[in-house]
């Protein structure tokens, strides 16, 4: 099995659908509580106008803050969200370690979410990632609404194969499938990253689930099961794309991790503390996130129940 990977975008995803603008301070705050949980990419936020996403308007502040020296003592690899050349530029110029860009499988969505159709943005993003190679960055490329729209329904898988295939010849391997509308399947999932493995079995593969249905973390266990090793979280279940139809949160992180630990995985990331900082974001807000171990807590090892304590 491939190295597990935890990718926590909950300052990007997981902020952008929130009405009430989170001040750079308390930002910073808790991406350096999450660089320290041990986790290994960080997405600190996106290069998009602040007119469309005021709460990412300080995203080039906040990656000058971290990748000034002592920003980012453990060196966790940070990343940022890129949607079209003037945005890489930016990102360029305050020390994004990887871009994340992508194409969405579904005309309505991509026109909505960056005004080019499908065709326009996938030759538009492999230029771009070329550039950003070039730049010696890592780049992670995705299909967004890979397994279906909430404006168009269902999405053919041989439009998402086509635009992986794209990617593949460009010499991006490096893959992200997002589930931006929620509605993807454990069956779907698995049938679906066989035919994106089939195409190459040595890329590497991420996912990016969202919970608008309850599914997401079952979503995880299927792409694990076919081999995906990067997995893209947000703490608290904090998230959704501000552009499709309905939006739920992303994977929580939190609950995510625990699941990874009760199978005997990840025992290096911090669990508690990625539970600590999951109650300070629900304190901030003022409301109950969508995670459940943060507020249930995690289940103790056998043997470190507390005294007195029964297991049901």
């Amino acid at each position: 099995m491939r190295e597990m990977v935890v990718h926590e975008v909950g300052m990007r995803d997981g902020l952008q659908m929130e009405e009430r603008v989170v001040p750079t301070e308390q930002k910073t705050a808790w991406i350096e509580a999450v660089l320290r949980t041990g986790v290994d990419i960080v997405q600190v936020g996106s290069f998009v106008h602040p007119g469309r996403v005021p709460q990412m308007a300080d995203t080039d502040r906040l990656f000058h803050h971290f990748t000034s020296p002592g920003g980012n003592p453990d060196g966790v690899l940070l990343s940022g969200l890129v949607l079209n050349e003037k945005g890489l530029e930016r990102g360029l110029a305050c020390g994004v370690d990887m871009f994340c860009m992508g194409v969405s499988a579904s005309e309505t969505h991509s026109l909505k979410n960056t005004r080019m159709s499908v065709a326009d943005a996938t030759r538009r993003i492999i230029a771009m990632a070329r550039d950003a190679e070039k730049a010696g960055k890592r780049v992670q490329v995705s299909v967004q609404s890979a397994f279906g729209c909430g404006y168009e329904g269902p999405v053919p898988q041989e439009r998402v194969l086509a635009i992986v295939k794209s990617f593949l010849d460009a010499g991006l391997r490096n893959l992200s499938l997002a589930d931006t509308a929620g509605h993807a399947t454990p069956e779907r999932v698995e049938d679906l990253y066989r035919d994106v493995f089939a195409l190459d079995q040595d890329i590497e593969c991420a996912c990016h689930f969202h919970n608008t249905y309850g599914l997401a973390l079952a979503n995880c266990y299927a792409a694990l099961r076919v081999g995906v090793a990067s997995f893209e979280g947000s703490i608290a279940g904090l998230g959704g794309c501000p552009f499709t139809a309905v939006a739920g949160g992303n994977t929580c992180t939190e609950d995510l991790v625990h699941a990874l630990q009760r199978g005997g995985h990840r025992a290096d990331i911090d669990l508690p503390a990625l539970i600590d900082l999951a109650r300070d974001v629900a304190r901030f807000f003022g409301r109950e996130m969508p995670g459940a171990v943060y507020r249930a807590g995690a289940i103790p090892e056998r043997g470190l129940m507390p005294p007195g304590a029964r297991e049901e």
